[in-house]
């Protein structure tokens, strides 16, 4: 090229799974047909009366100009409705709700509108890599804090009050946990919000999984003076099988979200009339339709749960979300080598945890977003390549 990239693109990679994928696609192109139960992308449809409303909204010639970068007053009354019924939480629709396209985007969004060059950010290990990458990209410094199974994948806080927090601006922290499946109570929340206010930092919770195998809807903005001190970010790709479409928003105090609009305004153009018609749609769904939504991840939970006794992983089976997440026995050198393994050997992709973070070296990830059928054959491919030839491994011989 005949400019040299910005210095702050030499701080990130390009994302696994983009990587990933690309090796996968290579694998089926030369006819090996690999099964990927690595991302969590819901293969189920969203409610009929969505995809209606999407399409009526369409047909609609006066639906197709720019629109508000704050969105259908609508969509935040829907969003404002959403969290009062389910997590017990009153947001005022005109200054404390703005829409997202996804909220991936507010996760960057949030970055460049609080953090300058030099400044820190708690980032959880294991977690989601986008953390770590938005802060890097506004030139922030990422902070790891160690989250470990032994206490139960929360964050050790008599360890943080004892590190050195100097400069830290942001927290990211998310529950029911990715990738971990750990779930959130009020007790942890409040211990986010104590230390929040304690040092001036500003909590930003992750909250796309919790209506996914996972009775208690909680959001840290239902605890007393949160909106002092946190943020919360949702979405409907998850509980809605939207993932697609892209509508998500964040939710906090007036001035927040004030400073979060003054740049989102100056990148992009508001979000597609129908879409946000939908977003309505979506969420006015009966609690039926969560439910219906769970039967079926518990079922591909428990399948993915044979898959994990097969090789010998230990995971948690009261864990959240869309995700199973497992410990490798000793057999192996870590959950990389057993995902290798697997994808060559049974043409079965599984997420190894150490792309989540140091802490999740030992781990492997399986994503339920994939049919009970698929995830049969995923287990008898395995099943039948464990132990084939002269190809074992360790045990499997």
């Amino acid at each position: 090229m005949i400019i040299q990239p910005a210095n702050r693109t030499n701080s990130v990679n390009e994302y696994y799974f983009s990587r990933k994928l690309q090796e996968i696609d290579e694998m089926n192109r030369q006819g090996e047909k690999v099964i990927n139960l690595g991302i969590g992308s819901p293969d189920m449809a969203p409610a009929a009366d969505v995809v209606d409303a999407l399409v009526h909204g369409a047909q609609n010639p006066d639906n197709h100009a720019y629109q508000s970068y704050k969105g259908l007053r609508d969509m935040r009354m829907a969003f404002a409705d959403w969290y009062r019924k389910y997590y017990q939480v009153e947001l005022d629709a005109d200054h404390e709700i703005q829409p997202l396209t996804g909220s991936k985007e507010g996760i960057l969004l949030l970055s460049l509108a609080f953090l300058n060059k030099g400044d820190k950010v708690l980032v959880p290990d294991p977690g989601y890599p986008t953390y770590s990458s938005a802060t890097l990209l506004t030139e922030a410094e990422v902070v790891p804090f160690d989250l470990k199974e032994e206490n139960g994948w929360m964050p050790d806080f008599d360890a943080l009050e004892k590190s050195d927090l100097s400069g830290v601006k942001m927290m990211w922290v998310n529950y029911p946990n990715m990738p971990t499946g750990a779930r959130a109570n009020l007790q942890l929340y409040r211990k986010l919000v104590d230390f929040g206010l304690k040092h001036r930092i500003l909590i930003c919770n992750d909250n796309p999984y919790s209506f996914i195998l996972n009775e208690e809807h909680l959001s840290i903005l239902s605890v007393d003076r949160a909106k002092e001190c946190c943020i919360e970010l949702n979405s409907l790709s998850k509980a809605h099988n939207m993932a697609g479409w892209r509508i998500g928003m964040i939710a906090g105090a007036a001035d927040v979200i004030a400073n979060v609009l003054k740049v989102k305004s100056n990148m992009d153009s508001g979000m597609f009339k129908p879409l946000q018609l939908a977003a309505v749609k979506a969420l006015a769904q009966p609690a039926s339709w969560y439910i219906t939504l769970n039967k079926e991840y518990q079922e591909r939970k428990k399948l993915a749960g044979d898959i994990f006794d097969m090789l010998e992983v230990s995971y948690d089976k009261s864990s959240g979300g869309m995700f199973l997440w497992g410990k490798v026995s000793d057999t192996w050198k870590n959950g990389e080598e057993l995902s290798d393994f697997i994808l060559k050997r049974a043409r079965v992709f599984i997420t190894p945890g150490f792309i989540f973070g140091s802490n999740g070296d030992r781990y492997i990830r399986i994503s339920l977003c994939a049919k009970q059928p698929v995830l049969r054959e995923a287990a008898g491919r395995i099943k039948k390549s464990l132990g084939i030839g002269g190809l074992c491994h360790g045990s499997w011989c």
